[in-house]
């Protein structure tokens, strides 16, 4: 049974790309990961769905469930969801992942936004849910809520540090490893 498998998979990946027999132009042959590519963007669109579900849900320090979220325990929550370990705290969620810069035209839903102030680092997160918002447990509004994040500066609001990817959309990965290698869970 592998050895037919392994035969069909060099027959698929290896074939040449075939002629469409009205135009005679070539057939674009498959990229070889095109199942894992929209297995991730599945996974994706499933944590925004469940990040969209707290919605509403009210804020508490330490909070891990949908009986009250913190900021870090709202992304462990959505994230322990869909089997994907991270760490509990803002700080060590910061860490994991693969590093986004700091451009929403490079950010994918479902990436882990991180705020701060200035020096101190981070002690914020939130879940980026496209167009430029998030979604965040914010102590502020007392609440799970959709923020810009592009909004106004006060005082009660963290800078935008950055972003990590838990996830990938391309071929040459569908997850990074997300425990951190000296962080505690």
């Amino acid at each position: 049974m592998l050895v037919q498998c392994v035969l069909c998979t060099i027959v698929v990946f290896g074939a040449p790309a075939r002629a469409n027999a009205q135009t005679m132009e070539p057939t674009p042959t498959p990229k070889p990961f095109e199942a894992f590519s929209n297995s991730a963007h599945n996974l994706r669109d499933s944590i925004v769905a469940l990040a969209r579900a707290q919605i509403g849900t009210k804020y508490k320090r330490g909070g891990t469930s949908p009986k009250g979220f913190d900021c870090s325990g709202l992304i462990k929550y959505i994230m322990a969801a869909l089997n994907l370990d991270v760490p509990r705290t803002a700080r060590q969620q910061a860490v994991v992942g693969l590093a986004v810069n700091k451009d929403t035209s490079h950010l994918l839903p479902g990436d882990v936004l991180t705020f701060g102030k200035t020096k101190k680092g981070v002690s914020h997160v939130g879940i980026y849910i496209g167009d430029g918002k998030y979604i965040h447990a914010s102590s502020a509004a007392g609440k799970v809520i959709e923020s810009k994040i592009d909004r106004p500066y006060s005082p009660l609001i963290k800078m935008w540090k950055g972003a990590r990817r838990m996830l990938s959309l391309d071929d040459s990965a569908t997850a990074v490893t997300l425990a951190s290698k000296g962080g505690s869970h």
